[in-house]
């Protein structure tokens, strides 16, 4: 029978349980986090670009409910873990030794391109629109904007994502390789 799931052709035909193996051991370390406080339609979009990139664990904070179908089914490959409040979230991070890195173009933020994004970091992404809680903005260790040049004040939510989580592979994993 004909593996019709959305995988690389290496994975058809394999048992979720093993392709999750088989990823893990390929952990290079980046973990993201999803404020969630509105169920936003961008969260299925940021898991799809998480998968892509290797991510292996992210952490949604807030509301447990969020809408999956926009991830393709690739929550199934990744590690999701629900924490109920921001400061659950920064203790667990805390204790963890990770900075905490949120992408956001608010006040006070440094520009991408002036950043070196740390090894053992989580990126934490808010909600399309209302961005991330002053209670996240306040925890974090640096707050991040993508600079962008044409006349709309920000870009989508999954796309910032996408951008972020690339920039710190060219930077901690890509970089590491050449």
């Amino acid at each position: 029978m004909e593996d019709k799931r959305n995988v690389i052709d290496k994975f058809k035909g394999r048992s979720e349980a093993e392709i999750m193996k088989d990823l893990d051991a390929k952990d290079h370390g980046l973990v993201i986090a999803l404020e969630n406080t509105e169920r936003d339609f961008n969260m299925g979009t940021i898991v799809r670009s998480a998968n892509a990139f290797g991510v292996r664990q992210i952490y949604v904070i807030g509301r447990r409910q969020w809408n999956k179908r926009g991830a393709m089914m690739t929550d199934k490959y990744l590690h999701i873990t629900y924490l109920a409040t921001t400061e659950e979230f920064v203790e667990k991070m805390r204790n963890e030794g990770r900075k905490i890195i949120a992408i956001d173009n608010i006040e006070g933020s440094v520009n991408m391109s002036q950043m070196s994004l740390p090894k053992h970091a989580v990126l934490v992404f808010g909600q399309e629109g209302p961005g991330i809680s002053a209670e996240l903005a306040n925890a974090a260790d640096q707050i991040v904007a993508i600079e962008q040049f044409g006349s709309t004040r920000s870009i989508n939510v999954g796309a910032a994502a996408t951008v972020a989580m690339y920039c710190w592979l060219q930077q901690n994993v890509l970089a590491e390789n050449n």
